[in-house]
């Protein structure tokens, strides 16, 4: 079928493997030092991989591919590693947390800034110089118990609800990355379909602002579990 499909520019593709961890889908593989597409029916075509790539080798190309099969990428997911790494950056291995015991959890606040409400965060401010910035899902703090040690804990933290909230995020989270040196993006959501909307709205500023800077997403159950990164 006739489709958009990425394309890769093996000349300019410097084989950092940042795009590998972008694409959520594992389309892409590094061989020989070199990023490829190597599941065409893998590929959904919306591009995640395009803004993490620091050497404008990715592009949308439109020709004749397979469907892209959401069954097969699942079942794939299912047996991946949990544990990843971003390339050329100083975010260190991330691997699930199990659920910590309550008797072991600091009572301390790990809040290192105000306010949180992604609506009242001014888009400049000394905080976010060099900061590792975490866009979270109103209802995670709630549901997961230890959100603060491993969530919160050294980063800048906006919270938003996309179903409560009127408008989109993405404006105002595109500004904020583009007047401000953020060093990583983290995206804590519910597995609830509303939450959706706050991973898109993190993900399309993070392309409009045309910065490269490591991102991941982090998906927590009602019942409180990581349940997938």
């Amino acid at each position: 079928m006739l489709r958009k499909i990425i394309k890769i520019d093996k000349e300019k593709c410097n084989g950092c493997g940042i795009c590998v961890d972008a694409c959520h889908e594992g389309a892409i593989a590094l061989i020989n030092n070199k990023a490829e597409l190597i599941h065409e029916h893998y590929c959904d075509g919306l591009g995640d991989c395009l803004p993490a790539c620091p050497q404008n080798a990715i592009s949308f190309e439109e020709r004749e591919a397979p469907a892209y099969d959401e069954a097969a990428v699942k079942k794939a997911q299912a047996h991946k590693k949990t544990a990843f790494t971003c390339p050329g950056s100083a975010v260190k291995t991330f691997t699930p947390r199990a659920n910590t015991p309550q008797n072991t959890m600091s009572s301390i606040s790990q809040l290192q800034q105000w306010p949180v409400q992604i609506k009242l965060v001014p888009v400049s401010a000394p905080y976010f110089d060099n900061a590792n910035l975490l866009i979270a899902a109103d209802c995670t703090a709630f549901s997961y118990a230890a959100f603060h040690d491993e969530f919160i804990k050294n980063h800048i933290t906006l919270i938003g609800c996309p179903k409560l909230d009127e408008g989109d995020y993405t404006e105002k989270l595109t500004a904020i990355l583009k007047s401000n040196n953020i060093k990583s993006l983290s995206i804590v959501r519910m597995e609830v379909p509303c939450c959706g909307g706050l991973e898109n709205a993190a993900k399309n500023a993070l392309q409009q602002s045309g910065k490269f800077i490591p991102w991941q997403i982090t998906v927590i159950s009602t019942d409180g579990k990581i349940i997938s990164d």
